[in-house]
């Protein structure tokens, strides 16, 4: 991943960003070494640290795929703008496809290092709060449209949205639940706290 004639440098990061994710879904974050991301990207080992150390890359990794996952679920909702449409959105789009999904499976693999390391921690703290902020947002809207009775503050209804579906998340990339299953969990809890059934659509 040196410089290549042709080739910007962003193009490159790019590129190198996911032989990063290739190499994390095979190896796992604590059997990852630097020698698995440049044979993951065909370059040497020095190529790769033109761009900076492992921890380094791995964090870049991870802040991306925030991004991703958060900018993904917010598009979604805010297709609609009806409250119960957009909550159904949320739900269907936060949910992982099964054991393989790439995306989520990046955010899990790097969860454990917040235990240990500040700078970690603030990005699965800023993750945590967006998903907040976009099922607050929701309820909030929905209550003011007059279709959701809720139950408890929003920010609280949120929160358990949020911490829900980490526990599910985790079933489902074990393969223990499947999306569907989750999913229905999910708008059980949506039905409970604000009285609307988004099975069914409006």
């Amino acid at each position: 991943m040196a410089p290549r004639k042709g080739i910007g440098k962003e193009a490159r990061r790019a590129e190198l960003g996911k032989a990063v994710e290739r190499a994390l879904m095979a190896r796992g974050l604590e059997g990852l070494r630097l020698r698995d991301i440049a044979e993951a990207a065909g370059v040497t080992p020095a190529a790769v640290l033109y761009y900076g150390d492992l921890d380094a890359l791995v964090h870049d990794t991870y802040r991306q795929a925030i991004e991703r996952y958060s900018q993904e679920r917010e598009q979604a909702a805010n297709h609609f703008d009806d409250a119960r449409d957009k909550l159904r959105a949320c739900i269907d789009k936060g949910v992982a496809t099964g054991p393989d999904d790439t995306l989520t499976r990046l955010l899990f693999e790097y969860w454990p290092r917040c235990l240990r390391d500040a700078r970690a921690a603030a990005l699965d703290s800023a993750l945590t709060e967006r998903q907040i902020a976009v099922y607050s947002a929701i309820l909030v809207l929905g209550q003011a449209q007059g279709h959701f009775v809720l139950q408890d503050p929003p920010r609280l209804l949120a929160a358990s949205f949020v911490a829900m579906e980490d526990g599910h998340q985790m079933e489902i990339l074990a393969g223990r639940r499947t999306r569907t299953e989750v999913i229905t969990a999910l708008r059980a809890y949506a039905r409970a706290v604000t009285g609307h059934e988004l099975a069914d659509h409006p």
